[in-house]
C-alpha cells in the first residue's frame, strides 16, 4: 500500500536486499515504457521520418543502411543522451533531496551545477575550447565547487547539516555565476557565443562519445546507491535517530553526495547545466509512486522521461529553428517550482 513498508526482495547469492511496493514496480514500468517510445518517436521524426516499426526494426539490427545510419549514427546517441543524463540527474537531485531533507536541496539549488558551468566556461575562453577538454573543465569545475561547499559547510562536532550545506551552496552558486559573467566579458566573440550555447544546455550534436560516461556512471553509481538504500532512508529520520539505529551519519553523508555529486558532474559535462530535472524529477515521481524515502530509481526513470520529452518539443516547437532543451527545461522547471511553492503556501494557510 502507498507509503506503507511494502515487501522486501531479496538477490539470491547476494547480501543486497530492497524493499518495493506494487504501486512502485507499476510506476517504474510505465515509466520504462513512455521512455521507450519517446525514444522512437524522437528517432523516428525529423526531415527525414521513419516509421514507428522501422524504428524498432532498426533497433533490434534490421532496416536498410540509410536507416541504421539515421537511427544509429545520427539520431539515436542524442535521444539516449537526453535518457541518461535526465535519469543521472533525476537520481543525484533525489540523493540530494534525501540527504538535506530539504525540496529545494537539488544539485542547481546548491551550485554544483553553476561551478560546472564555470569550469566549462573557463576551459572555452582561456584554453581550448574543443568538445573533450569543455567537458573536462565542467567536471573539475563541478567537483571543484562541490568539494568548496562541504568544506564551508563542514563544522567540526556537527559535521555538516542540510540547511547549511544549501545556504552556503546558494552563495557559492551565485559566485560561480559571477565569475562566468566575467569570463564572458572578456572573451572573445567567437569564444562568447560558444560558451553562451553551451552554458544554456543543449543535446545538439551529441553523440557516442558523450553516452558512454553518463551510461558508465549510471552503472557504478546507482548500484551503489542501492547498496546504500538504507542509511539514506534512516538518515531521512533525522542524524540522531539514524545514529542511534547504527548508521554512520558523517560517512555515509559524505559518500552519498559524493556519488550524487559524480552523476551531476558527468551529466552536465555531457549536455552543460540542463536545470531544474534534478530539482523536479524525485518530487514527481514522489507524486506519482506515492511512497515515503528517497526513491532514488524511480527519480531517475521521471528524470529520463522528462529530459527525453523536453528534448522532443525543443526540437519540434520551432520547426525552423530548435530551441536548447535547457530553455524548454527552464521555462517548465519554473512554472512547476511556481506551482510547489504555491501549494505549500496554500498548506500552511490551511
Amino acid at each position: 500500500m502507498p507509503g506503507g513498508l511494502g515487501r522486501v526482495v531479496r538477490i539470491p547469492g547476494t547480501p543486497i536486499s530492497f524493499r518495493t511496493h506494487t504501486r512502485v514496480l507499476a510506476v517504474g514500468v510505465a515509466l520504462l515504457v513512455v521512455g521507450f517510445v519517446l525514444l522512437v518517436l524522437a528517432v523516428g521524426t525529423g526531415e527525414y521520418p521513419i516509421g514507428f516499426g522501422d524504428v524498432v526494426s532498426t533497433l533490434l539490427g534490421g532496416g536498410d543502411q540509410g536507416q541504421r545510419f539515421i537511427v544509429e549514427t545520427i539520431r539515436l546517441p542524442r535521444a539516449l543522451t537526453a535518457l541518461l543524463v535526465g535519469a543521472a540527474l533525476g537520481a543525484a537531485g533525489a540523493i540530494f533531496q534525501s540527504v538535506t531533507r530539504n525540496p529545494l536541496g537539488s544539485p542547481d539549488i546548491i551550485g554544483f551545477t553553476s561551478g560546472a558551468s564555470a569550469g566549462a566556461v573557463l576551459q572555452i575562453v582561456v584554453f581550448d575550447g574543443g568538445a573533450g577538454p569543455v567537458a573536462v573543465g565542467a567536471l573539475v569545475g563541478g567537483l571543484g565547487t562541490a568539494a568548496l561547499v562541504w568544506l564551508l559547510a563542514f563544522k567540526g562536532g556537527e559535521g555538516v547539516q542540510g540547511y547549511r550545506l544549501i545556504l552556503i551552496g546558494i552563495g557559492i552558486s551565485f559566485v560561480m555565476v559571477g565569475v562566468t559573467n566575467y569570463l564572458l566579458t572578456r572573451a572573445r566573440l567567437e569564444d562568447a557565443a560558444t560558451a553562451n550555447v553551451w552554458i544554456t544546455g543543449s543535446l545538439n550534436g551529441r553523440g557516442w562519445d558523450q553516452v558512454v560516461p553518463v551510461a558508465i556512471a549510471l552503472a557504478v553509481v546507482l548500484p551503489l546507491t542501492f547498496v546504500l538504500a538504507r542509511e539514506l532512508r534512516m538518515m531521512e529520520m533525522g542524524d540522531d535517530a539514524a545514529g542511534a539505529l547504527g548508521v554512520s551519519v558523517d560517512r555515509s553523508r559524505a559518500g552519498l553526495l559524493l556519488l550524487a555529486v559524480v552523476l551531476t558532474a558527468v551529466a552536465t559535462s555531457s549536455t552543460g547545466p540542463v536545470l531544474f530535472v534534478a530539482l523536479a524529477a524525485p518530487q514527481i515521481s514522489r507524486r506519482l509512486t506515492r511512497v515515503t524515502g528517497p526513491g532514488v530509481g524511480s527519480a531517475a526513470l521521471t528524470g529520463g522521461v522528462l529530459l527525453i520529452a523536453s528534448d522532443f518539443l525543443a526540437q519540434r516547437v520551432f520547426p525552423d529553428q530548435q530551441l536548447a532543451v535547457g530553455v524548454v527545461t527552464g521555462v517548465l522547471g519554473g512554472v512547476y517550482l511556481i506551482w510547489l511553492l504555491w501549494n505549500e503556501w496554500r498548506g500552511n494557510r490551511a
